[in-house]
This record gives C-alpha cells, structure tokens and sequence, in this order.
C-alpha cells in the first residue's frame, strides 16, 4: 500500500503547520492501527477499552468512558459491538442499578497478548528513524500540546 499523500501542505494550512502535521499524523498512524486491528476483528478505540479492562476488570462504562478518553456515543457503541462478538459482558452495578459493570470474557481475556504484540510493532514502526532522544522530545512536546488543547476546550467560548 502506497502513501499517495502529498508532502506538500494546502496553503491554507500554512497558517497552522503544526496542526497540520498533528491531523497527517494522526490520520496516517490511526490507520495504520486499523488495519492491524482489523487482523483480531477489533475496530480503533475498541483496543483502548480492552487495554483498560486488562489493568482493571469489572469498571463501570462511566469510569472506562473517562479512562479512555473517547466520547460517550464511541463507547456505547463499542462496547455493545464488543459484548455481540463475545469479548465482554455488562451488568447492573449492585450499588446503583443505573451503572452497567464491565467485564472481560475469557475471549477478551485472550486479546491482551496479541493487543500488546500490535501496540509494540506499531510503536516500532513509528520510532524506526527517531533517537532515543527523538522520541523522548516528541513525547514531551506532544502530552504539552495536548494538555493545552484540553485546557482550551473546558474554557467557555469567548464572546
């Protein structure tokens, strides 16, 4: 499969080049993700709630939705995908039985390895010709970006 994408920004997007190359890089890297995903039969995001149900088992869908990071119709929908295809179960919390408990099956169990495997060749493949320091740069510079891109978004729109 060929990049056909051209190198060369639109001239609009001169006015924010580091946005633009934020937007190229999360497209091309997200699918990339994808097609590695589609091989376990898993959609983007789907591995980001059963990474978090691997660390800890038997969360309420609010508290995957926060842990996530994705937005609450993403979750839904995924983990109602996930449950038909046998990954998890969901159930009424005892304390509150408006929060539905999620649970990995022993199928969903049996993805963490093939999930790490898949996020350690994708990282491969994204850190193939960076330094250590490379990456260790494009990290900071990246958690600071989008710290403040998060802080814009809970500020009430200017008037």
């Amino acid at each position: 499969m060929s990049d056909t994408t051209s190198t060369d920004p639109p001239k609009t997007a001169g006015e924010g080049p580091l946005s633009y190359a934020i937007f190229q890089l999360a497209r091309t890297h997200r699918a990339h993700a994808a097609a590695m995903l589609r091989t376990m039969n898993l959609h983007p995001g789907q591995e980001l709630l059963l990474m978090q149900l691997f660390d800890q088992d038997g969360q309420t869908q609010a508290d995957l939705l926060e842990r996530a990071g994705l937005d609450h119709s993403t979750v839904s929908k995924s983990l109602r995908r996930m449950q038909e295809a046998g990954l998890l179960t969901r159930e009424p919390a005892a304390h509150d039985r408006r929060a539905m408990v999620v649970h990995l099956t022993d199928a969903g169990r049996a993805l963490e390895g093939p999930i790490a495997d898949m996020w350690r060749t994708l990282e491969q493949i994204s850190v193939r010709d960076l330094t250590p320091e490379q990456i260790q740069a494009f990290t900071a510079c990246a958690n600071i970006i989008a710290a403040s891109v998060r802080e814009h978004s809970r500020q009430p729109p200017a008037e």
